[in-house]
């Protein structure tokens, strides 16, 4: 049992390091801007399951509040947090929880369909966020926030699935002697 929580901590350090190095391919594009993050968080629900996957993303947002630079451009700390894209970070916890749902009972044909569901969730605490800490009004915040980041995380879904598609959890660790 030990041997079995120890790779689930592992690989959720793991993803969370993936997130914090895939955060930092950024195109600044506007007050949000576009990076590969969602891409690790949609695998990181679909490898992990839902429960690791969504504790992968609140160990990458725990590192970033404690002030280890794993948000897009280097940032940390509560300011980032509190700043226009505070929503987002926050919004990948249950994202990742929700991508690793299409994965459950062997159904991963449903994935794409519950990694979209995901980009929804963050997109919503994302935008509500925004619009709440620079006092935006919904369409120009869905204009800043959420029109321009559909194609390409509509990309990022597939890359998603066809990545994790043949993904196989690892078998359990067999109970050694004591």
């Amino acid at each position: 049992m030990l041997k079995a929580n120890t790779r689930k901590i592992t690989f959720c350090a793991l993803f969370a390091a993936l997130t914090a190095i895939l955060s930092q391919i950024v195109i600044p594009i506007g007050p949000v801007p576009v990076n590969l993050a969602t891409f690790a968080v949609f695998c990181a629900g679909a490898m992990l399951g839902s429960k690791w996957g969504a504790f992968s993303m609140f160990i990458w947002a725990a590192l970033g509040l404690c002030g280890v630079p794993v948000f897009h451009l280097f940032q940390s700390g509560i300011g980032t947090l509190a700043g226009p894209t505070g929503g987002y970070i926050i919004g990948y916890i249950p994202a990742a929880y929700v991508s690793g749902l299409g994965f459950r009972r062997g159904a991963p044909r449903f994935a794409w369909f519950f990694m979209f569901l995901a980009a929804c969730i963050y997109f919503i605490l994302g935008t509500l966020w925004f619009m709440f800490s620079t006092n935006t009004r919904l369409f120009e915040a869905l204009t800043l926030c959420v029109f321009p980041f559909i194609p390409g995380d509509l990309l990022k879904i597939i890359a998603a699935v066809f990545v994790t598609k043949h993904h196989k959890k690892p078998p359990a660790a067999r109970p050694g002697p004591p």
